[in-house]
C-alpha cells in the first residue's frame, strides 16, 4: 500500500545534505501573478529614508583597500566568479578546489569530513588543510586566494563530537545576560578555531512572532531590543573588538542571519512571505543588524522568505539599497542553501537575478554548483551581470578576507589553535555552559515552594528527556535535525538525570531513573523530564501550540504520579511556548528549561539544595517570549494588546513573595479550536505555496518546472479547462510504477483538518477507463496511507468531483503531511485534474467516507 511513499520523502532530498534540490519554480505559479502585483504596491510604499543609517565599528583601512585593489586587477573573469561559488563538501572534491578556486565552502548540518558522524577534530584539520593548499594552488586555475570555510555553529561548535553545545539562542534569551552572551561567542569561535575553520553562520537575530515557527528557538526573543543587544554581544565575542584585538587567531568571522523578516512570516510558515509594513520591518525585524552591524559583522546570509511576495534572495531593495547602502554595510553577503534557486525565474543552476540584486556568494551545496558558475560566468560575459556588479561582489569577498588575515596566516593545520583537541570540549567552556544552563531556567510554578528539593531525599527521575542528551539539546546538534544521537555522542556532557544523580548520591540521598515513571520504593518527589521531540527549520513547523496534541503520554505519566500521591516536579523541554494547561495542572512545580544543550548538569545546581539544606542557585530567567493562553494564541508579542497566559519577563525565584499565577488550576479546554475552518487549496490554476508538483517514474524523481514535462514513461502538461492553464493532464505509460506528487519542501502540520473531519477534494477526468489508480498522502520513510479510486471512477467519463475522508487514509500522520496529494499507478491511465484541497466538515458527505 505504500510502496509510493517512500520515493517522495522529500526531506531527505531537499535541504541540508540534500542529494537532490527542490527547485522551486514559482513562475509558474499563479500565486506569482498576485506576489508581482502586491511587490508592485509594496514598491511605491518603500521609502528608504525611513531605515536608519549605521556607521560599523570597523574602519576602512586605506591600506587594505589598495591591497584589495590590486588583487582584483590582476583576477580573471573564471577566478572571480568562482569566488562567489560556495558549494558543500560533500558535493566537492579537494581537485575540484584546485581546479576552480572557490572563494569559500562549507559543511551543511549534519555533514561531516569523509560523511563520517564520528570524524575527529583531526580529520576536520586535514580536511581544511586540504581545501586550503588547493586554494593557493596555482598551477590550473591561476589563482592563489585563500579559500575560507563555514560552518553552522549555532550553539556551540555543534557539528563536532565532543564539543560544548550551549543552550539554544531562546534559553539565552531567558538568561537577560549580554556579557554571558559574549562568553559563549568567544569559547564558540575557540572551539571552531581547533578545527581549522574560519566563519561560522551565526547569530540568527529573528524576532519571531508567531510561535508555530519551527525557527522560534533560534530566535532570542520576541523583544526587538534584546535581540538587538545580544547581537552586538555576540558578533563582539565572535570577531572580536575592532580596534584592539579583532579577528585574530582567537575569533571566527561571524554571520548576522537572515536578511530579513524570517521571524515575521504569515502563519509562522518557515520561509513563507512577511506582509509587515516597512516601519514593522525596520522596528521588530532589523534591530538585530542594528546591533550585529555597527559591532562589526563582516557577512550578512540573505533569507528564504519573501516580503510582500518578492523573494529576499532576489531584492535589490533590500541587499543592495537597504543593507548596503543606507547600513552602509561593506563586508559580503551570502545566500542561504539554495536560496537563489526560489526567485521566480531562476533555477539552482542559473540565476542572475539574485546577483544583480546584491548577492555576493551563492550558497550552492548540491552538484548544481558547476552549472552555476558556467552560467554566472556566461552572464558575465554577455552583460546580463554587470562587471561592476561582479567586481564590487569580489571586492566584499576579498575585503573579508583580508581583515580576518587568511591571506597572511599559513594553512589550518599551521595556525594557532588548530590540533589543539583539549579546546574541543574545553572545562572552561563547559562552565561557561553550565552557567548558561542555570541562568536560562525559568521557574513558572512552585507550588508549596517544592522546589529546591534537598539531595537527601529519595527522588524518582522520569520521563522521556530524564536521561538524554541529544533530546536535550535539540535540533542543529551534530546531525542537523538534531536526531539520531545517543548520549555516547556527546563525550563530557551530562544528562539531567546524570547531574541529579552526582548530587544526591554525593550527599547519601536516593536517586531512581525510570522512563515509565515506575518504581519500587515510593518517591518523595519525582522529577519529570518532557518536551518536544527535536526538530530543525521547517520541520518544526507547527499549526497548533497543544503540545502532544493527541497523543498525551507526558500528561498520563503526571497524572499517574499524582494520584499516587507523589509532589511532581516538571522540568519541560522545548523551543517554544506551549499551551501545556493540563500539564501546569498536574504539576506541583514546573520549570521551562528550554533545550540546554550538552552541560544538564546545570538544571540540578538550581533545582537541589546543598548538603546542608541551602539553595545552590536561585532562579534567575524570565520569559522571553510570552507564554500563550490558549492553543490558537499563535501571535502574542511585547505591547501588542493582547492577555497572554504568563506575560513577557515572567519568572518567579525562590524569595519571590506568591506562588504566581499558575497556583490555581487552569482551564483545559482547548478554547478556539484547531483553526482549521477554512478549505485549504492545494493546486488551484497552479501548485500552491508550499506544494509544488513533482514526478516520479520508477526510481526517477524531478520537479515540475515547465507546461509539458515527461519523465520515463510519465508525462505531465497543463492543459485548458475553464480558464487558461487551469488543469493538468497525466499519462501512466504502464510501462513502470508511476507518481506525481503534491510535495512540501518541509513536512507541514495538517492535523486541524483531519480534527474537523476534512475531506480530500479533487475534479478529475478520466480521459479513459481507469485501472489500478491510487490516491496516497505521505509523511515520511513507511508512513502514509492510499486509497483505490479505481472503483470510484469505473464507468465514469467527464469531469467528477471526488472526495476522499482524511480518516481514510490509515497510517498517515496528519502532524508531518510531506506529500498532500500522490497520484500512482503502474497500469496505463490517462487522467485530467484540477481543483484539489482540504474541505473541513465533509467526511460524512465525501465520496468516500471512513467515519
Amino acid at each position: 500500500m505504500l510502496s509510493v511513499l517512500p520515493v517522495f520523502t522529500l526531506s531527505s532530498v531537499t535541504h541540508r545534505l540534500a542529494p537532490l534540490t527542490l527547485a522551486v519554480t514559482l513562475a509558474l505559479t499563479a500565486g506569482s501573478v498576485s506576489a508581482a502585483a502586491s511587490t508592485a504596491d509594496q514598491a511605491k510604499a518603500r521609502d528608504i529614508q525611513r531605515w536608519p543609517v549605521l556607521t560599523s565599528a570597523v574602519p576602512v583601512d586605506a591600506k587594505l583597500e589598495q591591497r584589495l585593489e590590486k588583487i582584483l586587477a590582476a583576477m580573471t573573469p573564471e577566478q572571480k566568479i568562482a569566488q562567489m561559488i560556495q558549494p558543500e563538501i560533500r558535493d566537492i572534491t579537494v581537485e575540484d578546489m584546485r581546479k576552480y578556486g572557490f572563494g569559500s565552502y562549507l559543511n551543511g548540518g549534519g555533514s561531516f569530513p569523509a560523511n563520517n558522524k564520528h570524524a575527529t577534530p583531526a580529520d576536520w584539520i586535514k580536511l581544511a588543510e586540504a581545501m586550503y593548499q588547493a586554494s593557493i594552488d596555482a598551477s590550473q586555475d591561476g589563482s592563489s586566494i585563500p579559500t575560507m570555510w563555514g560552518t553552522d555553529a549555532v550553539h556551540g561548535h555543534n557539528n563536532v563530537i565532543g564539543a560544548t553545545i550551549f543552550p539554544h539562542n531562546i534559553g539565552l534569551g531567558a538568561a537577560r545576560d549580554a556579557r554571558l552572551i559574549e562568553q559563549i561567542a568567544r569559547a564558540t569561535a575557540v572551539e571552531v578555531r581547533a578545527t581549522g575553520i574560519d566563519w561560522i553562520f551565526a547569530p540568527t537575530v529573528a524576532v519571531p512572532q508567531d510561535d508555530r515557527w519551527g525557527r522560534t528557538y533560534e530566535g532570542y526573543a520576541e523583544d526587538p531590543a534584546l535581540v538587538r543587544d545580544y547581537a552586538a554581544a555576540i558578533v563582539r565575542g565572535l570577531q572580536g573588538e575592532p580596534g584592539g584585538k579583532f579577528l585574530t587567531d582567537h575569533h571566527v568571522i561571524s554571520t548576522v542571519k537572515h536578511f530579513l523578516g524570517d521571524g515575521g512570516t504569515e502563519g509562522g510558515v518557515d520561509q513563507g512571505d512577511n506582509i509587515a509594513s516597512e516601519q514593522q520591518l525596520i522596528d521588530i525585524h532589523a534591530q538585530g543588524y542594528v546591533g550585529g552591524l555597527q559591532a562589526g559583522a563582516q557577512t550578512v546570509m540573505a533569507s528564504f522568505n519573501s516580503w510582500h511576495g518578492e523573494k529576499n534572495h532576489g531584492s535589490q531593495y533590500l541587499l543592495t539599497q537597504v543593507l548596503k547602502q543606507r547600513f552602509g554595510f561593506d563586508g559580503l553577503v551570502v545566500g542561504d542553501w539554495n536560496g537563489h534557486g526560489q526567485i521566480p525565474g531562476c533555477t539552482n543552476e542559473n540565476c542572475a537575478q539574485a546577483a544583480n540584486a546584491g548577492l555576493d556568494i551563492y550558497m550552492v551545496p548540491t552538484a548544481a554548483w558547476k552549472p552555476l558558475y558556467h552560467n554566472l560566468l556566461a552572464q558575465l560575459k554577455s552583460g546580463e551581470i554587470a562587471q561592476s556588479r561582479i567586481d564590487d561582489a569580489v571586492r566584499r569577498i576579498l575585503r573579508v578576507k583580508l581583515r580576518a588575515g587568511l591571506f597572511d596566516r599559513p594553512g589550518p593545520a599551521k595556525r594557532a589553535f588548530s590540533g589543539k583537541l583539549e579546546l574541543i570540549g574545553a572545562a572552561e567552556h563547559r562552565a561557561v555552559a553550565r552557567d548558561a544552563v542555570r541562568k536560562s531556567l525559568v521557574l513558572l510554578k512552585n507550588n508549596q515552594s517544592l522546589l529546591p528539593i534537598s539531595p537527601k531525599a529519595n527522588i524518582l527521575l522520569t520521563g522521556p528527556a530524564a536521561d538524554d542528551i541529544g533530546l536535550q539539546s535539540g535540533g542543529w546538534t551534530i546531525s542537523w535535525q538534531g536526531t539520531g544521537n545517543v548520549n555516547s555522542d556527546f563525550p563530557g556532557g551530562s544528562s539531567i538525570y546524570q547531574g541529579f544523580a552526582a548530587q544526591v548520591k554525593a550527599a547519601g540521598g536516593q536517586i531512581h531513573l525510570s522512563k515509565d515513571g515506575s518504581f519500587q520504593q515510593k518517591p518523595d518527589v519525582a522529577v519529570v523530564v518532557f518536551g518536544e521531540e527535536p526538530y530543525a527549520e521547517g520541520n518544526g513547523d507547527i499549526d497548533n501550540l497543544e503540545f502532544q496534541r493527541g497523543n498525551k503520554t507526558a500528561l498520563a505519566l503526571l497524572k499517574s504520579l499524582k494520584q499516587q500521591g507523589i509532589p511532581v516536579v516538571s522540568v519541560f523541554l522545548s523551543g517554544r511556548p506551549l499551551w501545556v494547561n493540563p500539564e501546569l495542572n498536574q504539576s506541583d512545580a514546573f520549570v521551562a528549561a528550554w533545550l540546554p544543550g550538552s552541560e544538564g548538569a546545570g538544571i540540578a545546581d538550581v533545582l537541589l539544595k546543598t548538603a546542608s539544606g541551602k539553595v545552590q542557585y536561585d532562579f534567575h530567567g524570565k520569559l522571553s517570549y510570552s507564554w500563550p493562553v490558549s492553543p490558537t494564541q499563535f501571535k502574542v508579542n511585547l505591547n501588542d494588546g493582547q492577555t497572554p497566559l504568563l506575560p513577557y519577563g515572567f519568572g518567579l525565584s525562590y524569595t519571590s513573595k506568591d506562588s504566581g499565577p499558575l497556583s490555581k488550576a487552569l482551564p483545559e479546554q482547548a478554547a478556539g479550536g484547531n483553526g482549521a475552518h477554512e478549505p485549504l487549496p492545494l493546486f488551484e490554476r497552479a501548485a500552491k505555496a508550499p506544494w509544488q508538483f513533482w514526478l516520479r517514474s520508477g526510481t526517477q524523481m524531478a520537479p515540475v518546472t515547465a507546461n509539458v514535462q515527461t519523465l520515463g514513461d510519465l508525462s505531465f502538461k497543463s492543459i485548458d479547462r475553464r480558464v487558461q492553464e487551469d488543469g493538468r493532464e497525466i499519462n501512466f505509460g504502464g510501462k513502470i510504477d508511476n507518481a506525481v506528487a503534491l510535495a512540501s519542501n518541509f513536512p507541514r502540520d495538517l492535523r486541524g483538518y483531519r480534527e474537523s473531519n476534512a475531506v480530500l477534494e479533487l475534479q478529475i477526468n478520466p480521459v479513459q477507463p481507469v485501472q489500478g489508480l491510487n490516491l496516497s498522502l505521505g509523511c515520511g520513510e513507511q508512513c502514509g496511507g492510499s486509497v483505490d479510486l479505481t472503483p470510484l471512477l469505473q464507468g465514469k467519463t467527464g469531469w467528477q468531483t471526488l472526495s476522499i475522508d482524511l480518516a481514510c487514509f490509515k497510517g498517515t500522520d496528519f502532524g508531518k503531511v510531506q506529500q498532500s496529494f500522490v497520484l500512482s499507478s503502474k497500469a496505463a491511465n490517462k487522467v485530467q485534474l484540477s481543483d484539489i484541497r482540504l474541505v473541513p466538515g465533509l467526511a460524512g458527505k465525501a465520496s468516500l467516507s471512513c467515519q
